[in-house]
């Protein structure tokens, strides 16, 4: 009843408590949201990454104490000085890209996409809802920090996850399956002004401080592109194999391309590719009409030799439901289009056998 007297702190307040254990130079930024959560930025070389750990964790611990405070994040930069190229082969067994420890989870897929627009989240957060239905304990991680989509996919934008008594974040739970989304930490309509190696370093927190303990199978649906956020999941994750989403359309598969060749060669796994939107059909009289060409991604995949695990219609329906927080997966769990997921995730599952 006296939560009118609860004062949020300022960036001020937070550095100011955290002056006894973190060097004020290496902390780069701090942000405060309106509920009470603060993300904390401290800008460490790439070699000092392990040695500060502990005083990540401690700064963590501070924040956390403070009056007002009901998440805290603190997050290790390390950019490096000057460009780097890349013209070989990507190399992932050095030392300081060894793998965290992820052993408690059965399974680890990345659903990943070339090109942003082509409806992989939508197909993510179907494909894990289809893997739940048979029975399998599935987790959700939406790795697309810039531009979160899984807490409003699944109809709990609004919630904001806990901790546990070691100090883990404990997953949302939504419909049956375990999420986390750096849009639980932060308002939606708050911008995500980070660096790549913020970026990454956030990535890593959701998969080694949230308690995934259990889980037959981890989705994580990536951002677009391939970027710093797939190299780093491809050197840290043990990952079991990628799904790519594609439109028909030339100019998406040219992208969908990129994205299988960059997990070959990282040695990652390719399930299959999945044809999204291959084409529109009307809800009312059902007529078909392959307003983006169809069958691309099929014929890719051909030619690629590798799975092709299905078509998904352009319905109103998938993104009405969609929109709504409810997926078609979990609303009509027998129409056309939700057997088409479920296809997709039998698939997955004898590929992962």
């Amino acid at each position: 009843m006296f939560s009118f007297l609860r004062k949020i702190p300022r960036p001020s307040d937070v550095r100011n408590a955290l002056a006894g254990v973190v060097d004020p130079h290496r902390v780069k930024s701090i942000q405060v949201t309106p509920e009470g959560k603060v993300i904390v930025t401290l800008e460490v070389s790439p070699d000092e990454v392990a040695h500060f750990e502990p005083m990540r964790s401690r700064a963590e611990e501070v924040v956390d104490r403070m009056r007002g405070v009901k998440k805290s994040l603190v997050i290790m930069t390390s950019e490096r000085k000057g460009p780097s190229e890349h013209t070989g082969p990507i190399k992932t067994s050095s030392a300081k890209n060894a793998p965290l420890d992820l052993s408690k989870i059965g399974k680890i897929i990345a659903v990943a996409s070339g090109k942003g627009g082509v409806g992989k989240s939508t197909i993510a957060v179907n494909l894990a809802l289809a893997l739940a239905a048979t029975g399998k304990n599935i987790g959700l991680l939406d790795a697309d920090i810039y531009g979160p989509s899984v807490p409003r996919l699944m109809g709990i934008q609004n919630q904001k996850p806990e901790t546990d008594e070691s100090g883990r974040i404990v997953p949302l739970t939504a419909h049956g399956i375990k999420l986390m989304s750096m849009g639980f930490m932060v308002d939606e309509s708050t911008p995500m002004i980070w660096r790549g190696p913020i970026v990454q370093s956030a990535l890593l927190q959701m998969l080694r401080d949230v308690n995934w303990d259990g889980l037959d199978i981890l989705v994580i649906d990536l951002p677009p592109g391939t970027g710093d956020i797939h190299l780093t999941l491809a050197q840290k994750v043990p990952l079991s194999g990628a799904v790519i989403v594609s439109t028909p359309q030339d100019i998406a598969l040219i992208d969908a391309r990129k994205g299988l060749e960059m997990f070959r060669k990282v040695s990652v796994p390719v399930l299959g590719i999945v044809e999204n939107m291959s084409y529109y059909c009307c809800s009312n009289c059902g007529h078909r009409d392959d307003i983006f060409g169809h069958g691309g991604a099929r014929q890719e995949s051909e030619n690629l030799n590798i799975p092709f695990l299905g078509e998904i219609p352009l319905h109103a329906k998938i993104r009405e439901l969609s929109d709504s927080g409810t997926p078609i997966v979990i609303a009509e769990p027998t129409s056309e289009q939700s057997k088409i997921f479920s296809s997709m995730a039998q698939q997955i599952l004898t590929a992962l056998a």
